[in-house]
């Protein structure tokens, strides 16, 4: 509860205090309360990144870029195979190359890898082209048996597919997981059959890649003894010295673990030290020297792990007045050799009656690990296509069908809202309303989809703000900033607490010697981090203020801080004078999460415009607009990034991303970033990010992966209001569209 105080303060001419003293009123919300959305100076403002300048001017340090004296560089061999195994390795050839100082087999002979590019052995040599020459002396005297491999759903789903796993881990004979379902089977075929309009379709979404710029890298700086510092590209940087520490065999506390920068994540780097790091603590355990290894773009692509994909088969029925009765659905993860799990149809959407069945379907490739909203945008393809279809069916406009099969909650109203917000921004209104009507060679439609996302807060991070007399604020978490922007709410945070610019405060972060934190996963880390922040940032004001109350004749509830100067008793101190009351080791506070601060559920709708050229096939996204809630939105600028980085991601999705697989050779066939492809900036559209301002909890939510939910839902309708081809297979590539528009013409003929 807000406490109004009355503070008496010289009246401020030019910036200057005069002699004149005049009373103000403040209000102070203590560390359990944000105050009015409104009333910030930084927080709910646009704040430009403070790292912006170190990562434009390349002086920005990532794991890529430690180089320490002595180190030496490691490499992975890696099977060539779907599913092999090893009848005999040789390392004794590569162990007598020159510069090579160690090789260690990570899969031993008669071991079966079971997807290809999955590490066997590990060499370190005092350069990265030596350590690769060894890698591949290794893999030249390695012997292999191939075995029977499955890279497919279709394969995979055959009653004599191959064992992928072993039985009861994870999935089960011929690749396929266990079942689950919700309701019976009897109630929905028989809901199906009074339904005004019913669909029956099979949707997909292909296993998808994280795409990091950095790759997997770890830098185990361990010359023997007690101590040592693992520097890795990671989602997590708390996790680092114990992990660390088992690997090396060193106590408890022994190791510092340091992520300055890290280039992209998306959930890929979520494993603390990585595979990366554990192979590089072994080796530099063993050589009693500074080990890096990263992997190469095609180990990234092979080895870090999969964004899972999914295959949907849905029946769908609703009625005329816009109705969702009935969905029966049996929905696949596509996980490779690990387990998976997909959202549940019908998603957001509320329908009379559910049968869902759900299964992990193995394969031989690497294992799925979280990507951007695990499970969400293939489930949300999957049911936008299935809304859409029935829209258009019972001859409904498909905004308005949704609105009415939201739930009749506060969710609801979210959607509800966003719904029509993004309706006028795109201009909904001048959609084409019949599919595939529109007459020439290039043809425009509209589409929509929501998407919704827990970004809750948790305890487990700890701020310490230090005060020194110089004036010098440094505020400390050994919370990673993976690129959403956690560096410049902790300072601005704590500037506004204390009544100072941006560049008055210092922020120290990565560092696992700095406290306690949580990892940066399911768009958890502002709601986390930033109540810590919050409250120790109070507690520097409350300190402060008792220090310098008696140097201003008053309590020190009556002191207020403003503008770099610290008031109260009629008088007032610049902060330096201010500061000169600290102890000479300065003034430390330590913050904790606070529940009040934070809260969880994000909603958000997307909507897009596509131009489709019937001749060729290709797509064109022409204006794309996601409305995002989230609660207190820490930095503006900040946020409508990530919106942008949503929608972008999204719409590549939608397009142009997916793993391709040889099925008869169990390869991956496009294992690079010429060949999978991604957003160039010239597939950019005009993006409009829009901030829900209708959310009025006045708490932080995580928004980053909320944003990259609906997209490609909308994406795909939007083709098919353009052109009439439904596509229910992403990416929505140039041959599925002419194809479809072939099918079309036949069946007109």
């Amino acid at each position: 509860m807000a406490v109004t105080r009355t503070i008496k303060a010289p009246k401020m001419v030019n910036g200057q205090p005069t002699a004149e003293v005049e009373e103000i009123k403040v209000e102070d919300y203590g560390n359990t309360e944000w105050g009015p959305k409104d009333k910030h100076k930084f927080v709910n403002t646009k704040v430009p990144r403070v790292d912006a300048p170190y990562k434009t001017t390349g002086t920005a340090r990532y794991t890529h870029d430690v180089r320490l004296p002595g180190m030496l560089h490691a490499r992975f061999v890696t099977s060539p195979y779907a599913h092999a195994k090893i009848d005999a390795m040789d390392t004794e050839p590569a162990s007598k190359m020159p510069g090579v100082k160690a090789v260690m087999p990570i899969v031993e002979v008669g071991g079966e890898p079971r997807y290809e590019g999955q590490p066997i052995a590990v060499v370190a040599a005092t350069t990265p082209e030596l350590a690769e020459d060894a890698a591949r002396a290794v893999l030249a005297n390695t012997k292999f048996t191939k075995l029977p491999h499955v890279v497919t759903a279709e394969d995979a789903l055959k009653p004599d597919a191959p064992q992928v796993v072993a039985p009861g881990r994870g999935g089960g004979g011929g690749g396929r997981g266990g079942g689950a379902g919700q309701g019976t089977v009897e109630q929905v075929t028989e809901a199906l059959s009074k339904c005004d309009a019913v669909i029956e379709a099979t949707y997909r979404t292909p296993i998808l890649h994280h795409c990091c710029l950095e790759t997997h890298s770890a830098v185990a700086d361990y010359r023997g003894g007690d101590t040592a510092t693992i520097y890795v590209s990671t989602q997590g940087t708390s996790g680092l010295p114990a992990e660390a520490a088992r690997e090396l065999g060193l106590a408890n506390g022994s190791v510092t673990g340091v992520v300055e920068h890290m280039g992209g994540g998306f959930g890929s780097k979520l494993q603390g030290t990585s595979i990366a790091g554990i192979w590089a603590c072994r080796l530099a355990k063993q050589l009693k020297v500074p080990v890096k290894l990263l992997l190469t773009r095609r180990e990234e692509f092979l080895t870090s792990g999969n964004g899972m994909g999914g295959l949907f088969q849905v029946k769908a029925g609703a009625n005329k007045d816009g109705t969702l009765v009935a969905v029966n659905a049996t929905q696949y993860a596509l996980s490779g050799i690990s387990g998976g799990n997909l959202q549940s149809l019908p998603y957001q959407y509320v329908a009379q009656t559910v049968y869902r069945q759900a299964r992990a379907l193995n394969t031989n490739e690497d294992g799925n690990v979280p990507l951007r909203a695990p499970g969400h945008p293939q489930t949300s393809f999957a049911n936008e296509s299935m809304m859409d279809e029935l829209a258009y069916k019972i001859g409904m406009d498909p905004v308005e069908f949704r609105k009415k099969n939201v739930p009749k909650n506060t969710n609801g109203e979210a959607w509800i809202r966003q719904l029509d917000t993004g309706a006028k921004a795109i201009g909904w209104e001048n959609r084409n309303k019949t599919p595939g009507a529109l007459k020439g060679p290039l043809v425009r439609g509209m589409g929509c989809a929501i998407g919704a996302w827990a970004g809750g807060g948790r305890g487990g991070n700890t701020v310490d703000v230090t005060v020194r007399q110089d004036g010098s604020v440094e505020v400390t978490t050994s919370s990673q900033d993976i690129g959403t922007g956690t560096r410049t709410y902790v300072r601005s945070i704590v500037a506004e607490e204390l009544g100072l610019g941006m560049t008055d405060v210092v922020e120290k972060i990565g560092i696992s010697s700095l406290g306690q934190s949580s990892g940066s996963g399911g768009s958890t880390t502002a709601a986390s981090l930033s109540p810590a922040v919050k409250d120790a940032a109070y507690k520097t004001r409350v300190a402060l203020a008792a220090l310098v109350a008696p140097l201003l004749g008053t309590d020190a509830e009556s002191v207020w801080f403003d503008k770099g100067r610290v008031v109260g008793g009629g008088k007032s101190l610049t902060w330096k004078q201010a500061c000169a009351t600290v102890p000479a080791t300065g003034l430390v506070t330590n913050g904790t999460f606070q529940q009040t601060l934070a809260s969880s559920g994000a909603h958000g709708a997307s909507f897009a415009e596509v131009e489709v050229d019937i001749e060729t096939g290709h797509v064109r996204v022409t204006k794309m607009c996601h409305v995002q809630d989230g609660g207190l939105i820490l930095n503006r600028l900040a946020a409508e990034s990530q919106i942008n980085g949503g929608m972008i991601q999204s719409i590549g999705m939608a397009l142009y991303e997916g793993r391709v697989m040889d099925a008869e050779l169990g390869l991956m066939v496009n294992p690079a970033f010429n060949d999978y492809k991604l957003m160039g900036c010239m597939e950019i559209p005009e993006l409009i990010p829009i901030i829900d301002d209708g959310d009025t909890r006045n708490a932080v939510i995580g928004i980053a992966e909320p944003a990259n939910i609906p997209g490609c839902g909308a994406v795909a309708n939007a083709i098919y209001n353009a052109c009439g081809v439904r596509v229910r297979e992403t990416p929505i590539t140039p041959d599925k569209i002419l194809n479809g528009l072939m099918q079309m013409r036949r069946a007109n003929v």
